[in-house]
């Protein structure tokens, strides 16, 4: 078992910045590809980044590309999501979640562990 506990949410204005942070415990996470995802009120959840386990690897939603970046401090048992120039309408509660799968994907469905959430709010 894996618990993942998000952190580093907020408010922040259209065009601002904020770090998600993602800790684990447990089973050493190090074994595990880790991903945010989010999803917004009425939305199904989406895919926004994945890692790989050595952290050398990383993979976008294509929405994202560009203003977000993803790595993971295996020392730490942490992963972290860097936000800059963000929207309104990503205005969304989002996940930490870890995969017991050999290469990312993007589907929920592929991810075993999931934190609680972590709420970011964009203001226009």
């Amino acid at each position: 078992q894996v618990q993942l506990v998000e952190s580093g949410g907020g408010l922040v204005q259209a065009g601002g910045s904020l770090r998600l942070s993602c800790t684990a415990s447990g089973r050493t996470s190090s074994t595990y590809i880790m991903g945010w995802f989010r999803q917004a009120p009425g939305k199904e959840r989406e895919f926004v980044a994945g890692i790989n386990r050595s952290g050398d690897r990383t993979y976008y939603a294509d929405a994202v590309k560009g203003r977000f970046t993803i790595s993971r401090d295996n020392a730490k048992i942490t992963a972290y999501l860097q936000m800059n120039s963000l929207k309104p309408e990503e205005t969304s509660v989002y996940y930490c979640t870890a995969s017991s799968s050999i290469v990312v994907l993007t589907r929920s469905s592929a991810y075993n562990y999931w934190g609680q959430g972590a709420q970011v709010t964009v203001s226009s």
